[in-house]
């Protein structure tokens, strides 16, 4: 398979507890977002199937293919992708779902600590606050599955720890099946129940995050970075 990560053969196979974080690691070309593409429906695997939450979105023997607008996911990227001539608050109210509670979106603001900033627009924040709102906008419609790639590697260290605790304290109150991609350890180890390690497409290891990595080497052999404390 031919992917901006380069040519990906993705075989993989794993089951996960829904409303967990799980972690995606791997060098570049692993076939991490990949994965997440396939769990959208922007990509389609060649076979097998993708169930979420006992529901089957993907199929590729009974040729089921749930169209990505029936997913109901929310996506948190590096570059934030927001509408720019758009207010924070706008921006989570366009992501509403039809006929969804209005209220939601005071909610998300509190959770996101965005209450203040709610009607400047994006090109009037900092890289963080905009990532706060891009964060917030893939929560206001209540995903059953939220995939971020790589959401927090353009920030500096004390923005991305602030944005660590926003996320591990939005999904304790709003809990989705989440899937993050990372190369930070201890990003990985605040958030993540599990994590898959990913190498030339297939999983390698997976485990808690701390028994990935205890691995003598692990770093070095994945491509990981450690912004924070170890595990001990």
């Amino acid at each position: 398979m031919s992917t901006h990560e380069g040519l990906t053969q993705l075989s993989v196979d794993f089951e996960v507890e829904a409303r967990q974080i799980v972690a995606l690691f791997g060098k570049s070309g692993a076939g991490k977002t990949t994965l997440l593409r396939m769990l959208a429906g922007l990509t389609q695997p060649a076979r097998g199937f993708i169930q979420i939450e006992g529901e089957i979105w993907y199929d590729s023997q009974r040729r089921i293919q749930r169209p990505v607008q029936q997913r109901n996911i929310g996506f948190v990227f590096q570059d934030y992708a927001l509408f720019p001539h758009m207010s924070v608050r706008r921006n989570l109210e366009f992501a509403l779902l039809r006929g969804q509670p209005n209220d939601i979106v005071d909610q998300i603001l509190e959770i996101t600590e965005l209450t203040q900033l709610q009607h400047r627009k994006p090109p009037a924040l900092s890289g963080g606050q905009q990532q706060r709102v891009a964060l917030a906008r893939a929560l206001v419609r209540r995903p059953r599955l939220l995939l971020m790639d790589e959401p927090l590697s353009a920030l500096d260290w004390e923005i991305r720890q602030k944005l660590r605790n926003t996320i591990a304290e939005a999904h304790q109150k709003f809990p989705a099946s989440t899937f993050l991609v990372s190369h930070d350890i201890a990003e990985v180890v605040q958030l993540a129940d599990q994590v898959l390690v990913i190498d030339q497409g297939k999983i390698v290891r997976a485990g808690k995050p701390r028994e990935v990595f205890e691995v003598q080497g692990t770093q070095e052999q994945w491509g990981l970075r450690n912004t924070g404390q170890s595990p001990e």
